[in-house]
């Protein structure tokens, strides 16, 4: 039991009936008889006048139950220290042998007291004596999860109300009308009814105090409640619980009877206009003046009544119970709530929730230190639920009790002695979830310049549907803020730019309890001019299936074609310099073609994957060192077959030929236009198709010149053929090919860079190079291109710079431009 119930005095008394047979000579009969009473603080001074005269060997045992009784007169009256340090000398005898439970309390007090592992060895001694028992087991498993709660917190944050509470005792809360502004609480500071000490704290009799608050949220000083009324009594009043429309008030009262133990009950009183009318007993059927009860609770139409009781037909403390009112207006036998949240220690302080969640204090199911405060809900069956500690800050070594909310709000107060020196120092605390908020701030970098990437398109999409947009800043930064952002959500994060692949990310705040930032770096891949080589993709000598366990590897391409619907990609297969070129030729063409089928069957267009066959053409530069059998191949090598056949070993040699046979991809276009359906019998376009090297073209009405389709730098565009022109750009496009980033200023020709390239326009003549250009099949890089501010087309290219493509035909049968 609680300290705290005595501080709530009778309220906390609840008194015991378990009754002690010392012997009728004892020196400690007046000592036993206060504690009979539950006058526990009056109690130790008697014990410790009788141990004194215990000096002789006759005395040697009750000498040992004296120890005993002061260790439960402490503990009874929240004092862990000392409470531990009485223990500690009975433990030492054969005590325990008719008293076990000695063990259960030691360690108690030791967990109070932080001596987790001492705590540990008493508990697993008291399971051994009583292994039906499972309060040590119980108690044993939370030390171990008592760390783990003090640094991953619950959900609420906790504050003591300082101006509300005194160096007395503090309890018993409870808010005093719909607004919410005011509170009445019991104290047992000075000012009250009387000022006569209770025998079983030691502290003066617990009245009501009243206390409200203003605007900004300030408490005022806290006054005696209903001075001139009847509400304060000479004994104690504690736990005050208001019904729904607040106009009546159930709470405890417990007596002062001189020289006899008092009992406690439930009274209540009406509420209107702050004034209280004179409380009546709130009579339940088998309870008398003497039974100890207290700790009302209610369902909202007042039809059922929860208290604690130490009754008969309980578990062994104090347990919680519940009475249905009956057609008279009074309730009927109380029932016990169950083993499942009553236990052989001491269940207490219900508070009723929606009529369905209740919150309890309890020692009997473990917990961090004395009482600590539980939840339970109950089913369509009226069955409870196991119980569930609220965790730390909430609970704390100490005792935490008396926890009432706010009927649509997660915010209340409760009661704890955490901070209290002596234990008897109970305090008024203010809870409340407080909103979570979730940000995200992230940055965006290129990975190979290791440069912030500044003016990329960041979207998130939320499960809920709602989405947001950004850009990254100067410093590749950006920030989503709790106004775009909402708890239960996955939300997926794209990051895309022109000339970079896109990147996604997937944040969940599903489940989140606490505010969250979520602090994010990405890294944004340009899209490379040279191809790149699939990593883990290799062939066996002259095959050109796709084994099974290359596959997997495959799937990065997969997925970067899924987030990139807009580019177009040639693979392309090398094979090593055995056999003929012919066949090579053939063998490479069929392993590009593996490839692309395996990205069709996963879901990608055909129409945007060329496969390629460039056979032994082109020997592999590596772009990093490889080692094989303690030989380093450097980055910069190119695999030839002289080179090759230079090697000391075959095994060399093999790895080096297992190197050249490689598949790579390289983006083509970055412009394709996403399909809605896709026809299964269009196939991936190959290199030995007779219409890679030709290209349709359509001739303008009124000037007579062909167009046709090119891929510059990778983006679609449309030429127009003057066979007397030069290959020129009008100012419009060159201005719009620089703010897309498909040109940049480095590509421009010549020293004066500031000179050639102003704010709004770029020189006329400026001459600046194309890194590829493709026409059907035919590619040409580093083509330059003349810049004319008066010209009306795009793009025109003249007889001597398409040549450069090779001897070309305009067809005018097929419509076609056809490269020999």
């Amino acid at each position: 039991m609680s300290k705290k119930l005595l501080l709530i005095l009778a309220l906390i008394l609840f008194g015991s009936t378990q009754q002690l047979e010392a012997q009728r000579k004892s020196p400690a009969k007046n000592a036993d008889i206060l504690f009979e009473r539950g006058q526990y603080f009056n109690a130790i001074e008697r014990y410790k006048k009788a141990y004194k005269k215990t000096g002789s060997k006759k005395y040697e045992q009750e000498r040992v139950r004296i120890t005993f009784q002061l260790g439960e007169c402490y503990r009874l009256t929240d004092n862990p220290r000392q409470a531990a340090a009485q223990y500690k000398r009975v433990v030492k005898t054969d005590f325990p042998l008719e008293k076990p439970e000695v063990y259960l309390h030691y360690a108690d007090m030791l967990k109070r007291n932080e001596k987790y592992n001492e705590a540990l060895e008493f508990y697993e001694m008291y399971r051994q004596a009583v292994p039906d028992d499972p309060r040590a087991e119980l108690a044993a498993a939370d030390i171990e999860h008592i760390q783990e709660w003090m640094e991953f917190p619950s959900k609420y944050e906790v504050t003591r109300l300082k101006v509300l509470n005194s160096k007395a005792a503090d309890f018993g809360i409870a808010w005093t009308n719909n607004q919410y502004n005011e509170v009445i609480f019991s104290s047992t500071r000075d000012g009250g009814v009387h000022n006569e000490k209770d025998a079983i704290t030691g502290q003066k009799f617990a009245d009501f105090y009243t206390s409200r608050q203003d605007r900004q949220g300030v408490w005022d000083k806290p006054t005696l409640t209903d001075e001139e009324g009847g509400l304060n009594s000479q004994g104690s009043e504690g736990v005050p619980f208001f019904n729904k429309s607040f106009s009546t008030v159930y709470f405890t009262r417990c007596g002062n009877a001189k020289k006899r133990q008092s009992g406690c009950e439930i009274v209540k009183s009406s509420h209107a206009g702050g004034a209280f009318g004179e409380p009546d007993i709130v009579k339940i059927a088998s309870i008398d003046s003497l039974d100890v009860i207290g700790h009302p609770t209610l369902s909202q139409d007042e039809s059922v009544i929860y208290f604690a009781a130490n009754r008969k037909g309980g578990f062994g403390g104090k347990d919680i119970w519940m009475a249905m009112k009956g057609d008279d207006g009074t309730f009927g036998r109380p029932f016990n709530l169950g083993d499942v949240i009553n236990t052989q220690g001491d269940e207490m302080f219900p508070f009723l929730r929606n009529d369905s969640t209740l919150y309890f204090a309890s020692d009997g199911h473990g917990g961090m230190g004395g009482l600590d405060i539980f939840v339970t809900t109950i089913d369509s069956l009226g069955n409870w639920g196991e119980p569930v500690n609220l965790r730390y800050p909430i609970n704390s070594i100490g005792n935490d009790y008396g926890i009432t909310f706010h009927p649509t709000e997660e915010r209340g107060f409760f009661i704890s002695n955490r901070d209290s020196r002596n234990g008897l120092d109970d305090d008024i605390y203010y809870f409340i979830e407080p909103p979570v908020l979730i940000t995200i701030n992230g940055a965006v970098k290129d990975p190979n310049t290791l440069q912030f990437v500044t003016g990329a398109n960041v979207k998130i999409s939320g499960s809920d549907g709602s989405s947001a947009t950004t850009l990254s800043s100067e410093n590749g930064g950006f920030q989503f803020t709790s106004s775009q952002l909402a708890l239960g959500n996955v939300y997926v994060l794209t990051i895309d730019k022109p000339n970079y692949f896109t990147t996604t990310d997937t944040i969940s705040t599903v489940g989140l309890e606490f505010s969250h930032d979520f602090q994010k770096e990405y890294e944004l891949m340009m899209i490379p001019d040279e191809a790149v080589v699939l990593p883990e993709i290799q062939y066996e000598l002259g095959k050109w299936d796709l084994q099974p366990q290359f596959e997997d590897s495959l799937q990065g391409l997969v997925e970067l074609l899924q987030l990139n619907p807009n580019i177009t990609v040639e693979l392309g297969s090398h094979t090593d310099f055995r056999d003929t070129d012919a066949r090579n030729d053939i063998l490479s063409l069929k392993r590009a073609q593996s490839v692309c089928d395996y990205l069709v069957i996963r879901g990608i267009d055909p129409l945007r994957l060329t496969a390629k066959g460039y056979g032994e053409r082109k020997p592999r530069t590596l772009n990093k060192d490889f080692t094989f059998n303690n030989y380093t191949f450097k980055a910069g090598t190119v695999l030839t077959e002289d080179f090759i056949v230079a090697l000391n070993t075959k095994e060399l040699q093999e790895y080096a030929h297992q190197l050249n046979r490689r598949t790579e991809f390289k983006v083509i276009s970055k412009d394709y236009i996403p399909r809605d359906k896709i026809s299964d019998d269009q196939n991936v376009a190959v290199s030995m198709n007779p219409n890679d090297n030709k290209v349709a073209f359509t001739q303008d009405e009124k000037t007579g010149l062909f167009k046709f389709k090119s891929i510059i730098n990778a983006y679609t565009e449309t030429i127009c053929y003057d066979k007397d022109g030069e290959f020129s750009v009008s100012q419009k496009k060159v201005m719009q090919l620089l703010k897309d980033g498909h040109i940049s200023k480095n590509d421009f020709v010549g020293d004066n860079i500031e000179r050639i390239i102003t704010a709004g326009a770029v020189m006329n003549r400026a001459v600046f190079k194309i890194k590829e250009m493709y026409i059907a099949d035919r590619k040409v890089e580093n083509i330059e291109v003349t810049v004319y501010n008066n010209q009306v087309e795009d793009w025109v290219i003249g007889f001597k710079d398409l040549k450069k493509f090779g001897n070309f035909e305009f067809n005018t049968n097929e419509k076609k431009l056809i490269f020999k």
